[in-house]
């Protein structure tokens, strides 16, 4: 039986996953029964259809708008690529090009049964398939045969806009001790309905998520890694409007780490819910098939409102979030739960309440890659201060045994990070996390003290709002603003449009696949 140094109650841990798996299967059964315009060109990827057309518009925006424009989306995108691949013996790949020429209607082809539709992708399926399964395989082989970096992971963001030049900062990174290099996006990017194409030089803020940038930082990285005798893992975005997408794109060119949280998307970005968590479900399928660790984006509710007073609601989201995971297959061990180091640094005793609520964290998903955020929201520009708070909050990811370290910069709030800014965070954390190794093993909480009581209290308040939104269901929650103090209607906000009631003849069984 899992022992508490918090004293805390593991019948009211499971009673509250029990709730929050009945708040993730009433989501699921809206989900089950709807598709969207990102769910199909995710489709039209899977199969091999790729590149842009005259007008750089994408292949697989193509087809999809096509068929939505004829009103029959409702039908899916797999049935009538499976009517061409019979009626005109084209592969899909054919297909989509003849539509964006003008040469072929896919709509008006003779209709052949599910079945023989089915029938007649089942190749291109099953490569698909076999293409994930070998990449997962390669990074399976690297890390049983070079290793990687232990626990918790050092992770660390590149963010140029040119994807060459974020290369050399990523090597410069991973030579340096980083684990994990994320390439941030460029701004915006979540809202845009469609993926862009080809390597990219220009962003802003950060650098465009494509497929071929994702293949060449993983190239580089490959190499990065056997030089250095570890695997370093790459992590990108797979949130946003083409959410599936990108997890697509990842699963095929070898990403590790995705961010990947439909509640983010609502909140942050006012993405339309029901859009975002039909998109979540297939991204998360087409994540634990890949074997990609998703990170949640709990950390961002402490950036609009008060991190003590709402910790509880980060624990809640986490709670749910994990049984949507679940619900898609995604194994525990591929759940970068997110939670973050944010209080007020004037707060008395704050250490201690952050010691308590990353324990908490820690004991009550002792499965997951926790994914710990670094203090942002009260780090001012005095880089020494700062460079003390990335301390503290170092401290306590080695003593809790957080999983990956998203690390603190001492230049936050005043630019993007500079190389000499990585190598000083990474420096902080490598020092104290060598120091420090074992302190979680020599310390216990006092009973009654401040910290078992304040993990106490923070599980208590998330079942009570749990037991809230079990009642009124998510979707209504989330209208009533009950995380990050951020209110969203459920027929507002970007994407809806998108979303579509499945057919008589639709079909996925990328979904059955993926999930044996």
């Amino acid at each position: 039986m899992q022992r508490s140094k918090l004293g805390l109650d593991f019948d009211k841990v499971n009673y509250a996953k029990g709730v929050s798996r009945k708040i993730a299967d009433n989501v699921q059964e809206f989900v089950e029964g709807y598709t969207t315009v990102a769910v199909e060109r995710t489709l039209c990827r899977l199969l091999g259809i790729d590149g842009v057309d005259n007008n750089e518009v994408p292949l697989p925006n193509v087809v999809v708008d096509e068929i939505k424009d004829k009103g029959v989306l409702n039908q899916g995108v797999m049935y009538f690529l499976g009517n061409a691949v019979i009626e005109a013996g084209l592969n899909p790949q054919q297909a989509a090009e003849k539509i964006s020429s003008g040469e072929l209607d896919i709509t008006q082809l003779p209709s052949h049964s599910v079945e023989e539709a089915h029938e007649a992708l089942k190749p291109y399926i099953t490569d698909c398939i076999d293409k994930i399964k070998a990449r997962k395989a390669k990074r399976d082989n690297y890390i049983a045969t070079i290793g990687e970096g232990p626990k918790p992971y050092l992770y660390v963001i590149v963010a140029t806009g040119n994807i060459y030049e974020d290369v050399v900062q990523a090597e410069a990174a991973a030579r340096q001790g980083a684990d994990i290099i994320a390439v941030i996006r460029t701004t915006g990017q979540s809202l845009l309905d469609y993926v862009p194409y080809g390597a990219t030089t220009e962003g802003f803020g950060g650098t465009v998520a494509t497929q071929e940038n994702f293949r060449i930082m993983r190239t580089h990285l490959d190499k990065i890694g056997e030089e250095e005798g570890r695997y370093i893992r790459l992590c990108n975005y797979c949130s946003g409007l083409c959410m599936p997408e990108i997890a697509a794109m990842g699963a095929l060119e070898g990403l590790d780490v995705m961010l990947n949280d439909a509640l983010y998307g609502i909140l942050f970005r006012d993405i339309n819910m029901q859009r975002t968590l039909v998109d979540q479900y297939f991204s998360r399928v087409l994540n634990g098939f890949a074997g990609v660790i998703i990170n949640t984006g709990e950390d961002n509710y402490l950036t609009t409102a008060d991190a003590f007073d709402e910790a509880h609601t980060v624990l809640a989201s986490d709670f749910i979030n994990e049984q949507l995971a679940l619900i898609a297959d995604l194994p525990e061990e591929q759940m970068g739960l997110g939670h973050a180091f944010e209080m007020e640094p004037g707060l008395e005793n704050g250490f201690l309440y952050e010691l308590a609520q990353a324990q908490m964290t820690r004991e009550i998903f002792p499965k997951a890659p926790l994914k710990y955020m670094p203090p942002t929201k009260f780090m001012t520009g005095n880089i020494f201060k700062g460079n003390v708070q990335d301390a503290l909050f170092n401290q306590i990811s080695i003593w809790t045994g957080q999983g990956i370290q998203l690390l603190g910069m001492l230049t936050e709030a005043i630019h993007t990070p500079f190389m000499s800014d990585r190598y000083l965070s990474l420096e902080n954390a490598k020092y104290i996390f060598n120091n420090m190794k074992n302190i979680g093993d020599e310390v216990e909480f006092k009973e009654g003290g401040i910290i078992r009581n304040r993990a106490q209290k923070i599980l208590g308040d998330s079942i009570e709002l749990l037991e809230k939104i079990e009642q009124e269901g998510l979707f209504t929650a989330l209208e009533k603003g009950i995380f990050a103090a951020i209110k969203r209607p459920k027929n507002g906000g970007k994407g809806l449009d998108g979303v579509v009631e499945k057919g008589s003849n639709y079909f996925n069984p990328f979904v059955a696949l993926m999930k044996k």
